[in-house]
C-alpha cells in the first residue's frame, strides 16, 4: 500500500498561481505513474493531470493545457501540480493518486489515494 499526502492548497485570487504536492510513502516501488484528480462540489471527480514514474511523459486534461504543469521529484516521492491563471472553475477538491497500471485518465485506474486538498478561487 502506498500512502499519499497532499499539502498546497488554499484560498487563491482570480487569475493568481497555487502549486500543490504529494508524498508518496510505503511500497512506492509499485508505482508506475501519479495523477492528480480534482472533483467541484455536486461534479464527478475528473482527471486533471498525470505522470509517468519512469520517465518524463506527462498529460493533461485537453482543458488545463497550458496552464497547469505537473512534475516530479523522483528521489523525495513528491509530484507536484503548478497551477497558473486560476479561473473560478477550479475551485474544487485535488486528489493525489498513485498506480500500477492502467489508463491514467481513470480514476478506477488508481489503487491509492490521498485525503485531498481544497483549492478555492476567489475574487
Amino acid at each position: 500500500q502506498v500512502q499519499l499526502v497532499e499539502s498546497g492548497g488554499g484560498l487563491v485570487q482570480l487569475g493568481g498561481s497555487q502549486g500543490l504536492s504529494c508524498t508518496a510513502s510505503g511500497r512506492t516501488a509499485d508505482i508506475n505513474f501519479m495523477g492528480w484528480f480534482r472533483q467541484a462540489p455536486g461534479k464527478e471527480r475528473e482527471f486533471v493531470a498525470a505522470i509517468s514514474r519512469h520517465s518524463d511523459t506527462t498529460d493533461y486534461a485537453e482543458s488545463l493545457k497550458g496552464r497547469f504543469v505537473i512534475s516530479k521529484d523522483s528521489a523525495k516521492n513528491v509530484v507536484f501540480l503548478q497551477m497558473n491563471s486560476l479561473k473560478f472553475e477550479d475551485t474544487g477538491t485535488y486528489y493525489c493518486a498513485a498506480a500500477h497500471k492502467g489508463d491514467w485518465h481513470l480514476s478506477t485506474s488508481y489503487d491509492d489515494w490521498g485525503q485531498g486538498t481544497q483549492v478555492t478561487v476567489s475574487s
